[in-house]
């Protein structure tokens, strides 16, 4: 039986092709009118009346026409494993609205994978480099995690290795699993300082447990890094009052965050860190700045922070709106703070640093408007003064905050009586 116009069903087929497939997998793929997939995975099920479509590549800016010119016929689509775990499936849903795509899974590589390490699922982080960045792997490198890569590719494990080796945990165990499922089902373990294996395959998983050499320390996901985590020209959020600072932006899954006056990046940074979910963008005039924000948000694993080189306000046209705005540098600028504020979405969150006073100056002026929370903080650190230790004052910072209200709706009928 065809499936209703305008629905998709998305099957997940596993290396081990049709016999690895369920009676409502098979019943589906023997109904397709239209079978899309790529060229692998259209290998892995038999012939049939079906028109056959290869993804093109890029795949993902095709895809809405490819759908809308077989719009009306039964339109399968192969994914690997299970759709839905980083598969064609999510970008269907997207697309289309999940009432619209039926999803057929099969094991997914996760669960593949955890079996054959006889790791539980639960704590076991994972990360995709496919079509990805290698650095995306850098925050869940943490002593005595195990992670499970997804990679693409024959040289990718080779890579993962060197960057364990490059951050200091060479002596991190790892195995490629390789066609998992299938009949060419393999696996190579080492160590990532010692690795030297030739993959025989494209399709790999990659099982990691992380364990630092001696004297590495670890960079947690709190917010608060250290100064010298950073590449910086003394341009910097310093550490104690970056930790104040992320605590009144609030991060949440899936929020972007405005940086203007990024110098380092290291709020967009650790805003980024906070979840993978996390988005921002950095605005920073100076072009040697945003070149150092670049490296060190992919070293701190972030490599898709954006980068915009540009003086606010005229910087910020155009980009999409923010949830939350950090202000570090310019806000004495004219029309900065305006069009920030302006541009932050109802219920977002604008935090601004001063530390000259006439930055201060601008700044309690708008908290006499707008109100919020105005904090002055004064931190001191220890350091030698002769042969004893004394402190030294760091210059204070004063740090406004603010949430942009919510507009309220019109009162009903008799709603100002019982107010």
């Amino acid at each position: 039986m065809s499936e209703p116009s305008g629905r998709i069903t998305v099957v997940g087929v596993g290396t081990d092709g049709w016999s690895g497939l369920g009676p409502a997998a098979r019943d589906a793929l023997r109904a397709a009118e239209v079978l899309m997939g790529s060229a692998r995975q259209l290998d892995l099920v038999p012939k049939t009346d079906a028109e056959r479509v290869t993804w093109p590549s890029p795949l993902l800016p095709a895809l809405p026409g490819l759908l809308s010119e077989r719009r009306g016929r039964a339109v399968c689509v192969l994914a690997s494993g299970d759709p839905l775990f980083f598969g064609i499936g999510s970008s269907l849903v997207r697309l289309l609205g999940a009432d619209r795509v039926r999803v057929i899974p099969h094991l997914s590589s996760l669960s593949l994978a955890c079996a054959r390490m006889g790791w539980t699922v639960q704590e076991t982080e994972v990360v995709s480099l496919v079509g990805r960045p290698d650095e995306l792997l850098h925050p869940a490198v943490l002593p005595g995690r195990r992670v499970l890569v997804l990679v693409a590719g024959r040289a990718a494990p080779a890579r993962v290795a060197a960057l364990l080796a490059g951050r200091g945990y060479g002596r991190s165990p790892m195995t490629v699993l390789s066609d998992l499922g299938g009949p060419d089902e393999s696996r190579n373990s080492g160590t990532a300082e010692r690795w030297h294996h030739t993959d025989p395959s494209e399709l790999n998983v990659i099982a990691v447990e992380c364990r630092a050499d001696p004297g590495v320390t670890p960079l947690p996901r709190v917010p608060g890094l250290p100064d010298d985590a950073f590449e910086h020209d003394g341009q910097l959020t310093k550490r104690e009052v970056r930790a104040v600072t992320m605590s009144r932006l609030a991060p949440v899954p899936g929020e972007l965050l405005w940086d203007v006056g990024a110098g380092a990046g290291s709020i967009a940074i650790e805003w980024m860190r906070s979840h993978p979910a996390c988005r921002a963008i950095a605005v920073e005039s100076r072009r040697e700045r945003a070149e150092r924000a670049t490296r060190n948000a992919a070293a701190l694993g972030v490599p898709d922070l954006r980068i915009v080189v540009g003086a606010a306000p005229d910087a910020l046209a155009g980009l999409a709106v923010p949830d939350a705005v950090f202000v570090g540098g310019g806000a004495t600028a004219p029309g900065v703070l305006d069009a920030c504020w302006a541009a932050l979405r109802p219920g977002g969150r604008l935090v601004v640093n001063a530390v000259t006073l006439e930055s201060e100056a601008v700044v309690t002026g708008w908290y006499g408007r707008l109100g919020g929370d105005l904090v002055r903080l004064a931190v001191n650190r220890a350091a030698p003064v002769g042969g004893f230790t004394g402190w030294r004052a760091m210059m204070p910072v004063t740090v406004w905050s603010v949430v942009k209200p919510v507009a309220q709706p019109d009162a009903g009928p008799g709603e100002e009586e019982r107010s």
